[in-house]
């Protein structure tokens, strides 16, 4: 019966699988070298197979937490909360966010667009992926539009994306950080071709921080 309530609960956004929530700089995209609070929530089924956190899968691994206390853990280090995944649109991210800008903090969010966009949002930085696509009402709500590239072929899907957002959305190519020697380089040259792009680096594996 507990667990039928605590499923209930988390159905309706107002528990979450939190897998970690930490205090650092965010190392990507429009806002990186800024201090963000992040909030890692379990549960994806996109399957990328580069994927660094793959421990974010399974949402049955990490424990039901109440968004109150999320919030109150939040407010005490940043202004800036970023929640990432795994995949947070799996969930109703509507409670989570109200909740956190009652106490005035802004709302950001790293999303592959597979779910129906919930929440309320000061940012939303959208990175699809070719195996599960955005859908609904996302292209047209992202503020940033970050496609990871692990090889040239990623090229041709960043401009298929890039045709479905808004025209004053920030256009980044990432290099995957596994061939990140490798296709560096070759982002760099399409950039410079192609300057509607814009370079993102996951600056925080380089300064070595979480």
């Amino acid at each position: 019966m507990v667990l039928q309530e605590v499923m209930h609960l988390v159905n309706k956004g107002e528990m979450l699988p939190l897998m970690e929530e930490f205090y650092t700089i965010q190392g990507e995209g429009f806002h990186k070298g800024t201090a963000a609070y992040f909030v890692r929530i379990g549960g994806c089924d996109v399957g990328c197979h580069w994927c660094d956190v793959k421990e974010s899968w399974n949402a049955e691994t990490h424990p039901p937490t109440e968004i109150s206390k999320i919030v109150a853990n939040a407010a005490n280090y940043s202004d800036t909360i970023v929640v990432t995944g795994g995949e947070p649109l799996t969930w109703d991210m509507k409670p989570l966010t109200v909740a956190l800008k009652e106490k005035g903090l802004k709302t950001h969010v790293e999303t592959s667009g597979a779910y129906r966009l919930t929440g309320v949002w000061d940012w939303i930085c959208l990175s699809p992926k070719k195996n599960k696509l955005p859908v609904g009402e996302i292209y047209n709500k992202a503020d940033e539009l970050k496609v990871i590239v692990y090889n040239k072929h990623d090229l041709i899907f960043a401009e298929e994306q890039a045709e479905k957002v808004g025209e004053n959305c920030i256009l980044y190519l990432q290099p995957e950080w596994s061939v990140r020697d490798k296709v560096t380089p070759l982002i760099v040259d399409y950039v410079m071709k192609n300057p509607k792009w814009k370079v993102s680096l996951q600056t925080h594996k380089y300064l070595n921080i979480p």
